[in-house]
């Protein structure tokens, strides 16, 4: 019983989850114009992909090293 009630509750989520994170069309927008708009709009995400990279190369970097100096006895 307790099996079948997670898995409704999960369901739930993942079905609520496509209606919460719907959003209505952009008033400024008009339907009949092809548009001149890129996909996601004019951002510019070079510099935070930069960011990310580095961070993650530091947090791997740092757990080698935190690894390496235990005491490892195969």
């Amino acid at each position: 019983m307790k099996k079948l009630l997670n898995t409704i509750i999960v369901l739930l989520f993942i079905f609520t989850s496509c209606i919460v994170l719907a959003q209505p069309p952009d008033p400024d927008s008009d339907p009949n114009s092809s548009g001149g708009n890129p996909l996601g709009g004019s951002a510019h995400i070079g510099g935070g992909i930069i960011i990310l990279l580095t961070l993650g190369a530091a947090y791997g970097g740092r757990k080698i090293y935190i690894l390496s100096k235990k005491d490892v006895r195969v």
